[in-house]
């Protein structure tokens, strides 16, 4: 199969946004409690987070976690976990049948979110809670001492604020499963009274209205309408949430799952840019994708516990991820990427544990799932602006999205230091894909690096005792001639291809 990229200089989508590369920690299986906290693990900090966790998060590159939920957030009151740990409640978690510690609060995240050199993204309950709550959580979190929320944060040893500039007001609030489930009109405005008066308290915060929970949901469109044309003048973003799987016998589709977060995106800007025109407002509406991930929620780590079991930090939702998974994780990233316009933030749903790329052992090691790696690699070498890229290839038909391309591409550019990096999927299942990249405004171009994930066996599964980074293995394929670049690509896999290029005056 062969396939042709083009790249041109002077074609520039917009900036790599670091935000792209954020993910989630939730109040939700082991994702906090033995996957960031455990305080009697050998590796564990004085504050009781487990290291080897921190070292992992530190080389995925993840630049923004958003907390506490989620689900979990919509029945969260976050007073209960602050103050002296010995005395904080322990409460029913609702949204997964279980029982919240309050082991880890608001004080106990921030460290750990300085310690991992995150930016941190609070949300606030606007299912069961509402202006009040958020109002005083803003206060704990941003306010200097003085009032009674501050002054509350300073007693529990949090001198300074935390100044949290991301805000999500509540999550998929269009969801019949979520507690306080509103209609759109309801939450439209909900939501915008909570953030006019958010706004009272700190004029700067950047805030997330929920978007419609999935495409799939019989309001998608009609949600995100409705809930700008009351919240447009107070927040910043819209949600999008999106979860992909490969159903039983259909590869095809699911490596072509970026097909659909392509479309999801599109159609979001294109209601965003509806209210903005019928509101005659000049600011734009940025998407913040804070969650996004493959995940089988079928499977039975996905059913939570019942009846009269409320266990602490049950087995959820601990997804085992496959060759094929990694690949379309990575694919992923490249729709975002090419939609950085408008694609302001982003969360890899979820960090530790819960349909995660890093895994642990309860007291034991932690490890890396298939996921991780075209994670790490592009919040490492996607750099500077992200280029239109035009391909031609061969396509095939899918039972889910119809004729689809083969082969896909991004590409970003470092103008300071001429470094490009070129992202490609190869989504068919047998043939290898012969690769030529045109570079376009561009003098020269040289081969820095190749690298390619894939593995004979695309159904392959990493564990703690067969690591994940043997799917990675240097691409020697690459050849530069003539402005141009050909590489051989295998067939169910990701590339990352590294570029020096000197643009042409």
């Amino acid at each position: 199969m062969k396939a042709t990229c083009i790249v041109d200089s002077d074609f520039i989508v917009g900036p790599v946004r670091s935000r792209t590369f954020g993910s989630f920690v939730e109040h939700l299986g082991r994702c906090v409690y033995t996957g960031l906290y455990e305080p009697d693990h050998p590796t564990a900090t004085p504050e009781g987070f487990r290291s080897d966790v921190l070292d992992l998060v530190k080389q995925l590159g993840v630049t923004t976690i958003r907390y506490p939920g989620g689900n979990f957030v919509s029945g969260y009151q976050w007073t209960d976990g602050v103050g002296p740990v010995d005395q904080r409640p322990r409460r029913l978690d609702l949204a997964w049948h279980s029982t919240e510690p309050n082991k880890v609060g608001v004080d106990e995240f921030m460290a750990w979110a300085r310690q991992a050199g995150v930016e941190p993204m609070m949300a606030v309950n606007l299912g069961t809670a509402g202006v009040d709550q958020a109002l005083a959580l803003l206060e704990y979190c941003n306010a200097p001492a003085g009032s009674y929320w501050a002054d509350q944060r300073v007693a529990n040893a949090s001198v300074e604020p935390h100044r949290v500039k991301m805000w999500c007001l509540g999550n998929e609030m269009d969801g019949p499963w979520q507690m306080g489930h509103k209609t759109a009109t309801e939450y439209g405005r909900a939501a915008a009274e909570t953030a006019r008066a958010m706004r009272m308290i700190d004029p700067g915060v950047e805030l997330v209205v929920c978007g419609s929970s999935g495409v799939g949901m019989p309001t998608f469109g009609s949600w995100e309408h409705e809930v700008l044309s009351q919240t447009y003048d107070q927040v910043d973003m819209v949600s999008a949430h999106a979860y992909y799987f490969e159903e039983e016998g259909d590869r095809d589709s699911f490596l072509a799952s970026a097909i659909d977060m392509d479309y999801f995106i599109d159609s979001v800007v294109a209601t965003a840019d509806a209210v903005k025109a019928a509101t005659k407002q000049s600011k734009t509406i940025g998407i913040s994708f804070d969650e996004w991930n493959v995940w089988y929620q079928h499977r039975a780590e996905s059913r939570p516990p019942s009846g009269d079991d409320w266990p602490v930090a049950p087995v959820l939702l601990e997804d085992h991820y496959t060759v094929a998974d990694a690949v379309v994780v990575g694919n992923l990233l490249m729709s975002l990427l090419r939609h950085t316009d408008r694609v302001y933030s982003a969360s890899l749903a979820q960090l530790v544990n819960v349909i995660a790329p890093i895994m642990t052992e309860t007291g034991g090691r932690a490890w890396t799932q298939t996921t991780f790696h075209p994670f790490a690699l592009t919040a490492r070498h996607a750099v500077g602006e992200v280029l239109k890229t035009a391909i031609d290839c061969p396509s095939h038909d899918t039972a889910k999205f119809g004729d689809t391309p083969l082969v896909d591409a991004v590409a970003t550019r470092d103008p300071a230091t001429g470094q490009m990096s070129v992202f490609l999927v190869n989504r068919s299942c047998e043939e290898a894909a012969d690769v030529e990249i045109k570079l376009r405004g561009f003098d020269s171009a040289a081969i820095i690096e190749a690298i390619t994930l894939s593995h004979v066996d695309s159904g392959w599964i990493a564990s703690a005792d067969d690591p994940s980074d043997q799917v990675l293995s240097v691409n020697t394929t690459p050849v530069v001639a003539q402005g141009r670049v050909c590489i051989k690509v295998p067939a169910v896999s990701w590339t990352l291809l590294r570029l020096a290029t000197v643009a042409e005056d």
